[in-house]
């Protein structure tokens, strides 16, 4: 929720940025219902490994 302010702020310092997110609630609203902490924990959880490995490849190349 904040990767969007964060950067406006750095970009506005003079930095360069690279944000990236995991959405862990899609929030549809056909379809909305309660989340429980739980599946938020779930969601990043199965997320995790994917984004080591993007953040993992980005680190290299920057290198």
């Amino acid at each position: 929720m904040s990767t969007i302010p964060a950067n406006i702020v750095a970009n506005h310092m003079g930095m360069r940025v690279l944000g990236m997110s995991i959405v862990t609630d899609e929030c549809f609203p056909d379809s909305l219902k309660p989340v429980t902490l739980q599946e938020t924990l779930d969601a990043a959880g199965i997320a995790e490994p994917k984004m080591t490995k993007v953040f993992t490849e980005v680190i290299r190349r920057l290198k």
